[in-house]
């Protein structure tokens, strides 16, 4: 080969490599968005070098730069872009939030009736059955599954969990009383009617239970953030989850459960209030703001914040308690 031409090709190659490797690519996105809003992504080279095309892709599936995300599920997502330069590609990710495309609607309660409660009880879970109560108590050493007569607030049945056990929220399905345990990774499985013990399931994604409850194809779970989860009815694992967002955030600090005419009422711990959300996209539909209940009752202890949601389908009653309350509260949802 002749010397000249040699070092001509020579120069190009390094001349091209050599710019190739100043690439300095980026993917602009938006942190949050709401969905049904145009998603906007651009990608820039800081150097002012050209770029040939870029595809986007969104969860994987591709995408056009400038499109409406809709019919999908809250939270975090991948955004992701292909950029092609020369003879070179290179992949760039991001991460975004998709947050609910409207304000949550805003209700305020009606006391309708009183009830006394086990002021003892610390209370962890809650669910109305065939005219009962029954609970689940937390605490080291002093956790629980009870049956307990509305009227009187009379434990009629109690199981003691073992010492090794904190007791969070419970339901019962398919004839089953489902209870979970806070940090041991386990849920247990009673008799109905005896309380007996007859089984137990791993926990196989979520690091901690707190509220439990179920639609008529799954058990459903919360593990203390903003996540959901639903349980195969078989398995007990877990097999999806939703995230709860508003419109502008996440909701974390999901606690105790109850399933109410395909929405998810949530408890967050701490806070004077339910969440209602959508079971499909993780949108938080509602605000029940129940402040004031906790000032209507006698506390033993000072983490006695509200937590516990049971509802009577067939009469379209709705109770609610708190741990250690002395009362449990029949209420009516009034939307402001």
């Amino acid at each position: 080969m002749n010397i000249k031409i040699f070092f001509k090709i020579f120069f190009i190659a390094v001349f091209f490599a050599s710019c190739g490797n100043n690439y300095k690519l980026s993917l602009n996105s938006p942190k949050k968005i709401n969905v049904n809003k145009q998603l906007d992504l651009t990608v820039k080279e800081k150097n002012g070098s050209p770029i040939d095309s870029v595809r986007y892709y969104f969860d994987g599936k591709k995408i056009n730069k400038n499109t409406i995300i809709k019919d999908i599920k809250l939270g975090k997502h991948a955004v992701s872009a292909v950029v092609f330069y020369g003879e070179k590609q290179k992949k760039l990710t991001n991460t975004i939030s998709l947050l609910a495309d409207k304000t949550p609607d805003i209700y305020t309660y009606e006391i309708v009736n009183e009830f006394p409660h086990d002021e003892d009880a610390f209370t962890q879970g809650l669910e109305f059955y065939n005219g009962f109560l029954y609970e689940s108590t937390g605490q080291p050493g002093k956790s629980s599954l009870r049956k307990v007569e509305i009227e009187t607030g009379k434990v009629i049945q109690k199981f003691d969990l073992d010492k090794q056990y904190f007791g969070e929220g419970m339901t019962i399905f398919n004839n089953k009383i489902y209870m979970l345990t806070w940090k041991k990774m386990k849920g247990l499985i009673f008799n109905l009617e005896t309380f007996e013990p007859e089984g137990d399931f791993a926990y196989s994604q979520s690091k901690e239970g707190w509220g439990l409850t179920h639609s008529s194809e799954n058990l459903i779970k919360s593990d203390g953030t903003e996540r959901i989860w639903f349980l195969n009815p078989d398995t007990q694992l877990e097999e999806r989850f939703i995230e709860a967002y508003t419109h502008k955030d996440k909701v974390t600090n999901l606690n105790e459960l109850e399933f109410i005419d395909n929405k998810i009422y949530a408890n967050r711990w701490q806070k004077e209030g339910i969440a209602i959300i959508n079971p499909e996209s993780g949108a938080v539909e509602g605000i029940v703001n129940l402040k004031g209940l906790q000032t209507k009752v006698d506390q033993k202890e000072t983490e006695g914040v509200l937590n516990g949601i049971a509802y009577d389908a067939e009469n379209d009653r709705m109770f609610v308690t708190g741990k250690n309350w002395s009362k449990v509260f029949e209420i009516k949802l009034k939307k402001k």
